[in-house]
């Protein structure tokens, strides 16, 4: 584990074992953690709240600017780590962490410019406010996009002054330790950050009910996020969850079949379709139906599975024996359920995919929007497409599922574009584009997909509370129970 700026043992003395999903193989045994390791991690993050909290936001800038500088010294060892973890094909992990490094520069740069308010006031008064810390917060971050999401909490937070534990996933607990390293070089004073691996019902459990928590963020699938704000509310802890997706690609007959191909395959299949905005919905204009399908069948067919590692590599194993598991369960569901397999649907064969948790990338189509394959959740590499004939039927398509975090639009017709993109029900919609976020974007859904927003500063603002400050500026004595015969302001 890493508290109070250095590594430590669980107290029970128990570890657990990291996998690398392409083979099986154990790269690292780590601390599991429980309700004692939490309890001390938070008593740790109180004593440090007390210098963090008061720091100038001055000076956290600074510490953030340089944290932001070692992760990219470092980048090549925490690319390593997280596609050793993750299995996820190094071109996209190496894409990815390449941009951590904004959200600190961004979020620094928020706390020493960011204003408070003078609001208005009758009479004579000075009325201000004053954005203050929650105090120790509690994140509690996944598997797919283990430092991203990790940054993308811990970011805000600390430049709002807030200390912190965090519990990431068992499956890729390595990079969120060795974060802490970086921390600690960069000068951010002990005890801010820690981390206690371990699972939900332990480390996890005990971390959203406890009681010096002042507020959880959450990302993870829905039914646990309906669980944890449930637990947190016994404490009114604050709670912020994105949780599950169901993102639908929305391709209008002005683009042509070749640009919806290329666009689907970059929304579905990177990350091997386990992110929570992966395109799992193709909704394509009857048109040209045919013709995108017969292109996307041809286009995923040739995809190349390897070593994540390699660069060559186009998609790799997903995260774990479970997750392959819920996939394949699906990929029987949708059969059952009348859809076409039209591609994948199986494991490849020979070596070297023996072992390890491979899975072919997916396409169903004949689909309707009421099958399970449609609405549920599956987290992997399948792409179920469903025509549509006009705008008005593409949009109620696109809100006919539970969820809302994420959809995209694709269109030549900028009109078509805007108007489509105001009426779907989504956190985040991208037009002629998939998959893009910046630190200064805030990101979360509507619907079952979540609460709060990460990104922005909507997301620096949830976490801090608002103080406001009331003074009287007037010379003249004030006596409420005084018999002048005056008429007092009351307010």
């Amino acid at each position: 584990m890493w508290v109070d700026g250095k590594e430590v043992l669980a107290s029970s003395g128990k570890t657990f074992s990291v996998q690398n999903p392409k083979n099986e193989e154990v790269i690292a045994q780590v601390a599991e953690g429980d309700a004692a390791d939490v309890d001390h991690a938070v008593a740790v993050a109180q004593r440090a709240f007390q210098q963090w909290g008061q720091a100038s936001a001055e000076s956290r800038g600074h510490i953030m600017a340089r944290v932001a500088e070692i992760l990219r010294r470092r980048l090549d060892e925490f690319i390593d780590i997280e596609v050793e973890q993750t299995g996820r094909a190094r071109r996209e992990m190496a894409a990815q962490l390449a941009r951590l490094p904004e959200w600190y520069d961004y979020f620094g740069a928020l706390a020493r410019t960011h204003e408070d308010t003078v609001p208005p006031f009758g009479g004579q008064f000075l009325n201000y406010t004053r954005r203050v810390p929650l105090g120790v917060v509690g994140h509690i971050t996944p598997w797919n996009h283990p430092l991203l999401i990790l940054t993308k909490k811990v970011a805000p937070s600390l430049a709002a002054g807030n200390t912190m534990v965090v519990k990431p996933s068992e499956l890729a607990p390595l990079t969120p330790l060795l974060l802490g390293e970086v921390m600690r070089e960069a000068g951010v004073p002990d005890g801010v950050y820690n981390v206690v691996p371990g699972f939900g019902a332990g480390a996890g459990a005990a971390l959203t009910t406890h009681p010096g928590i002042r507020k959880i963020d959450l990302t993870g699938g829905t039914e646990t996020g309906k669980t944890v704000a449930s637990l947190a509310g016994r404490n009114l802890t604050r709670f912020a969850g994105e949780l599950g997706g169901k993102a639908s690609v929305v391709t209008f007959p002005d683009i042509s079949p070749r640009a919806v191909v290329s666009a689907v395959m970059f929304a579905s299949f990177v990350a091997t379709g386990q992110t929570c905005v992966q395109g799992a919905r193709l909704l394509v204009h009857r048109s040209i139906h045919d013709e995108v399908v017969n292109e996307l069948v041809t286009r995923t067919q040739a995809l190349r599975l390897g070593d994540p590692q390699d660069l060559k590599t186009q998609v790799g194993p997903l995260i774990s024996e479970r997750q392959r598991a819920v996939v394949e369960k699906y990929v029987r569901i949708g059969i059952e359920e009348g859809a076409t397999l039209a591609a994948g649907g199986r494991r490849p064969e020979g070596a070297p995919y023996e072992r390890g948790y491979w899975y072919l990338p997916t396409i169903f189509t004949d689909v309707r929007n009421d099958m399970r394959i449609a609405q549920e959740e599956i987290f992997g590499p399948v792409v179920c497409v469903l025509p549509f004939d006009d705008e008005d039927e593409a949009v109620a398509l696109a809100n006919g599922t539970e969820f809302g975090l994420a959809a995209s639009v694709w269109t030549s017709d900028v009109r078509r574009a805007h108007r489509v993109a105001h009426q779907i029900e989504a956190g985040i919609v991208w037009i002629n584009d998939h998959h893009r976020i910046d630190p200064a974007s805030p990101w979360g859904g509507f619907k079952m997909s979540g609460i709060g927003r990460e990104n922005g500063i909507a997301a620096y603002h949830d976490y801090t509370q608002i103080q406001n400050v009331i003074v009287n500026l007037s010379k003249e004595p004030f006596d409420w129970f005084s018999d002048d015969g005056e008429a007092k302001r009351y307010s």
